[in-house]
């Protein structure tokens, strides 16, 4: 029992508001109700999530998951205010994480730490994962919003997520199938897409010490905007190409660049060459390359350079697959091809 004529402190005087969470746990849970299916048999608030597996679709299922977090990327959203988009950023890397071995989203779960919880904050973060896991046919069926002061200063909040999928066992893409000769098609990336933002931010505002909100003739925008471009989802045009059997793997690249991204599909006694006069860089990257005089292998393994996704695709199945990418409106381009080598990346 409380000791008489002594203040009673609670959890709200340590920082934590059960009762302004619960009001934002309230229209959380409207929002991820929008993108439930018939396979999810939950709530959300219960102690796990329940999604029953398609065995019609999926007559011989392998899982497929991937975890993944938006980075100092949140960096930029704090000082623009921005936070409707960084949601999908997290939602859009997990699903391509897992399309890119041939399998479609089923669920999602996030992840979102705070040290004050604001709630008009919190639900348009939430606002911008249920309307990505909307538009990639995945459904939210749970996660945890997290009140930690002390932990994070105010005004700030790490997010992270994780993405379960699935593909039937025969339509797996590891990459086992790729040969020599097989040619290496880009697909353009909008920007930083979530990494290579600590380098990004030290050169912008650092070292050339721009303001979020100042135009540069350089990139043609705001500093803040040209960061800002959301992590484009590649699913749709992943299942295309799956769907017409075109693509012997497929490498997402984010953090690594091309130079760590594309070894992982490749075999032994595989490497890749890349030639960097195939596609236009855009001026973020060369702005940046500038500003910092950074050398190019670094630019190479830090950033996405222009290129977001890479299909690895059989030189005699390249005019099919174009054909699709034109009718998608998907710009492209022949970056390379597949060459004897140990898993390494060469550039010419």
């Amino acid at each position: 029992m409380p000791a008489p004529g002594k203040r009673a402190i609670s959890y709200a005087d340590a920082g934590v508001d059960i009762s302004a969470a619960d009001k934002s746990k309230h229209r959380i849970k409207m929002l991820a109700r929008k993108t439930f299916n018939k396979h999810v048999l939950s709530e959300i608030g219960g102690f796990g999530g329940l999604f029953s597996l398609d065995l019609e679709k999926y007559p011989n299922p392998v899982l497929v998951s991937s975890a993944d977090g938006v980075g100092t990327k949140l960096k930029v959203a704090f000082d623009l205010g921005i936070h409707h988009t960084v949601g999908q950023d997290l939602v859009n890397h997990c699903v391509n994480d897992i399309a890119v071995q041939g399998a479609t989203p089923l669920f999602f779960l996030d992840y979102l730490a705070t040290g004050k919880l604001e709630n008009s904050i919190v639900e348009t973060v939430v606002q911008g994962i249920s309307d990505a896991c909307r538009a990639n046919g995945c459904a939210l069926i749970g996660g945890e919003t997290a009140q930690m002061p002390g932990f994070y200063s105010d005004g700030e909040y790490d997010l992270a997520g994780t993405i379960i999928g699935a593909v039937s066992r025969d339509r797996i893409i590891t990459g086992e199938g790729i040969q020599v000769g097989d040619i290496l098609l880009g697909l353009p990336s909008n920007g930083l897409h979530t990494n290579g933002y600590s380098l990004a931010r030290k050169l912008l505002f650092e070292e050339a010490k721009y303001g979020p909100e100042q135009y540069v003739n350089e990139l043609k925008d705001k500093t803040g905007a040209a960061l800002m471009r959301i992590h484009r989802s590649y699913l749709a045009i992943i299942k295309k190409l799956t769907a017409a059997d075109l693509v012997s793997g497929m490498a997402h690249i984010t953090g690594g660049g091309i130079t760590e991204n594309l070894p992982r599909i490749l075999t032994k006694g595989m490497g890749a060459q890349v030639d960097l006069a195939t596609w236009q860089v855009p001026p973020l990257f060369e702005h940046l390359q500038k500003l910092g005089n950074v050398e190019q292998d670094e630019m190479l393994r830090t950033f996405n350079m222009g290129i977001g996704l890479i299909a690895v695709i059989p030189a005699e199945k390249v005019k099919k697959a174009k054909a699709i990418l034109n009718r998608a409106n998907e710009r492209h381009s022949i970056i390379g091809r597949i060459v004897r080598g140990e898993r390494k990346v060469s550039y010419n």
